[in-house]
């Protein structure tokens, strides 16, 4: 039997607190009605720690409820514990892959996972990643493992998403797709001006009302503006080759199921065939996951190749 581990994360004005349990795990029972599954859940039931991303202090809470959390899931094995680690002490090759796959994240909480007899089986990271929530496990080499899911609380035991929520885009149809013809007038004049050889592909609109703009020039790129319109960034995606879009379920199975498993409720935004001298050479796939962006790479039997975060 599996126990999860859920951190809350609470909301507050332009703030982000997290909300972890202290150390153990402490296992409840819920859905257990006839023809119903049975979850099983850690709750922070003992003391736990806020702890502010926006350079504020810390304030100890006793499991207080909140009206606006999210819950990032983690799975525990029985008998295993947790201990917080701080930034300094995580693995060099953690610290690595955060720092070149979450390039200015914030350091929120991090856990050392144990069994019994106190051997690291492996790690739990949280960070602030352009001002979003993003949880990582790690294997006990630092290998990583996954991003691991987030709930609102709601939606604990359902599809992991509701209409009007923060993970609603996870209910299709994509609900912040852009067509390209109601972008703002200054992405318009800005793509022409700056990128005149780019195609554009497809457009999406933040949570905070930005978009995100993909478009294609001898490589795939992700175009970042404001709300209002104004560049933020442009980022090369790993795509070498000739990139026609495919359909969602033309990306191989080996593909499809490294996503499910490494990015548990992610949405595929759009998926690309690599092609180079008309022999397909992989796919790429632009997803969202928890409200962060990705760009998986594979190869042409579908094995994972790279992965480039996007915002």
């Amino acid at each position: 039997m599996k126990k999860q581990f859920r951190a809350t994360y609470t909301y507050i004005a332009a703030s982000l607190f997290l909300v972890v349990a202290a150390t153990s795990c402490k296992k409840e029972i819920s859905g257990t009605g006839a023809g119903q599954n049975t979850a099983v859940a850690n709750t922070a039931t003992s003391s736990t720690i806020a702890v502010s991303t926006n350079g504020g202090g810390t304030a100890s809470t006793n499991g207080g409820t909140t009206t606006d959390s999210v819950y990032v899931i983690h799975n525990c094995e029985r008998g295993q514990h947790r201990d917080s680690v701080a930034a300094a002490d995580l693995p060099a090759v953690i610290q690595s892959y955060l720092s070149t796959n979450y390039s200015g994240y914030g350091f929120i909480k991090a856990f050392s996972v144990k069994d019994t007899s106190g051997a690291v089986k492996g790690y739990v990271v949280i960070i602030n990643f352009n001002g979003k929530p993003v949880g990582l496990q790690f294997k006990a080499d630092g290998t990583f493992v996954k991003v691991l899911e987030q709930r609102e609380k709601g939606d604990m035991d359902g599809d992991g998403w509701h209409r009007g929520g923060r993970f609603e885009k996870r209910g299709l149809p994509h609900k912040d797709t852009v067509s390209l013809s109601a972008l703002p007038t200054a992405i318009i004049s800005y793509m022409g001006t700056n990128y005149a050889a780019d195609t554009l592909v497809k457009a999406f609109q933040k949570v905070d009302g930005g978009y995100l703009v993909l478009s294609k020039n001898g490589g795939i790129y992700a175009n970042l503006f404001s709300s209002t319109g104004v560049f933020v960034s442009r980022v090369s995606l790993p795509a070498p080759g000739d990139r026609p879009v495919i359909a969602d379920a033309t990306l191989p199975a080996t593909a499809q199921g490294y996503l499910a498993t490494t990015y548990p409720n992610y949405v595929l935004d759009k998926a690309f065939s690599l092609t180079v001298a008309g022999t397909l050479k992989g796919y790429v796939a632009v997803i969202d996951a928890n409200n962060t962006r990705y760009c998986v790479a594979f190869d042409a039997s579908g094995n994972f190749v790279a992965v480039k975060t996007i915002w």
